[in-house]
């Protein structure tokens, strides 16, 4: 297995191969900044979205991170933008954590919670008054708006559970493909909200089923939601192609679920862990469809490119760098460690894969890592027959498992001859039988 980019064969002990895997190993020749592992902008990602998921995403920024400015900083944005809705059980929540840590003004505002719910009684008894006078009438139209008006209510009061059951209530009085794309996207958002992507699964594929009702931006919509019913099903190959498949029409009109940026991020992860080296470059790396997402998460868009180069110190160095933002991530923070662990395995795969025999010293250095962490790590992709080689402990050096193509040929021929000796004596055989009248013998006997 000789070097596909290296017309000598040199093999990786020549000094000439760098440790970053590729010609031009020498970081100070790139100019390439690395970004700094930079404390997440609260502020500016949360600007990036709007209705509940903004406020789930600062609740799960404020638990899971271990900084307590960060953490207070999530909070009072929580407080303020609960307190632009009528949410009031998670208003109560939020003051719970807070704990008086940020003064009088974000403290148990209880003048405003009791406001608030004597407002949505009185809200909801007049919403049961008119859908009794619609099922009255027995006017479908009115019915449907009827119960979407209670699903909409139930889903600003956080009620997610009557309000998914209000919102696919409104199937049965449907008249139109657009209602029941409605419904469907309805559907859709409640169900991410609580975490049921086996629903959104389903009514995705029941809204793509009214194809003469969606428009644009509606198909935008129905991929992202699907991806991250993948992503969550950890089927990151699936997820990849739904992300990668996003057009530039979904802009900013899905905030309440994700954001341009949320794609890029996603689709990106999802194609280094899953995608071979042909479908990265034609799938990412030249789609312009997704260049688009890619230009607003620069640091996705080079850690792509340096993986595809096979300038791995740099990929990882970004991959380290973004790991702890991405944790804080409401959709990602259960798969970055998988997907990390597989973007990894890649690396050191494609790495190995076009040389004869790798200087381990020189390999450990390209990823960052300890020799005796290095052994370990290629001791499992052998085991598990991702790379066929195996390892010289004592000089430290990994040499390629060559396959036996004599001996390969001859099996192949072996083979190929005892295929034909079958399929000839099948032939005779049948011949035989229709030379005897064998087949009619035995109809006739019947």
């Amino acid at each position: 297995m000789e070097a596909e980019d290296d017309a000598t064969g040199q093999m990786i002990e020549d000094e000439e191969i760098y440790v970053n895997g590729g010609e031009d190993g020498d970081e100070s020749k790139r100019h390439r900044p690395i970004i700094s592992s930079e404390q997440l902008d609260i502020e500016a990602y949360a600007a990036l979205y709007s209705g509940r998921t903004k406020i789930s995403r600062l609740m799960f920024i404020a638990e899971k991170c271990g900084n307590a400015s960060m953490q207070l900083d999530a909070l009072r944005m929580a407080y303020d933008e609960i307190k632009k809705g009528e949410n009031t059980q998670l208003f109560r929540e939020v003051v719970v954590k807070i704990d008086g840590r940020l003064g009088p003004n974000y403290g148990p505002d209880g003048a405003w919670a009791d406001a608030v719910d004597r407002r949505a009684e009185f809200r909801k008894e007049k919403l049961e008054n008119e859908l009794n006078a619609y099922r009255t009438n027995l006017i479908k139209e009115s019915i449907r708006m009827g119960y979407n008006d209670f699903g909409d209510f139930y889903f600003a009061h956080g009620q997610l559970g009557d309000a998914f059951k209000n919102f696919v209530r409104t199937r049965d009085y449907c008249t139109t493909s657009k209602h029941i794309v409605h419904m469907c996207m309805n559907a859709i958002l409640v169900s991410i909200e609580m975490g049921q992507f086996t629903h959104v699964t389903s009514y995705v594929s029941k809204a793509e089923q009214s194809q003469d009702a969606l428009d644009p931006i509606t198909i935008e919509k129905l991929r992202c939601a699907a991806g991250l019913a993948l992503l969550e099903g950890k089927k990151y190959k699936l997820a990849a192609r739904k992300f990668l498949e996003t057009g530039p029409e979904l802009g900013n009109n899905y905030t309440e679920v994700i954001a341009p940026q949320d794609v890029a991020t996603y689709g990106g992860l999802c194609a280094l862990a899953s995608f071979d080296r042909a479908e990265l470059k034609s799938k990412v790396i030249d789609s312009i469809n997704f260049r688009n997402f890619l230009e607003l998460v620069p640091e996705i868009r080079e850690l792509i490119n340096d993986f595809y180069t096979s300038h791995y110190a740099s990929c990882l160095e970004y991959l380290g760098n973004l790991k702890a933002n991405l944790l804080l991530d409401i959709h990602l923070h259960d798969h970055v460690e998988t997907l990390y662990e597989q973007i990894r395995n890649k690396a050191l795969i494609q790495y190995t894969h076009p040389f004869v025999s790798v200087d381990l010293h020189m390999m450990a250095n390209a990823f960052n890592t300890s020799i005796a962490s290095l052994e370990k790590e290629l001791e499992a992709l052998i085991t598990n027959n991702q790379i066929q080689a195996r390892i010289d402990s004592h000089n430290k050096i990994l040499y390629a498992r060559h396959a036996d193509q004599r001996n390969a040929t001859f099996q192949r021929v072996l083979q190929t001859g005892s295929e034909f000796d079958r399929e000839v004596r099948a032939m005779l055989l049948r011949a035989n039988l229709i030379k005897h009248e064998f087949n009619l013998k035995a109809s006739r006997k019947h």
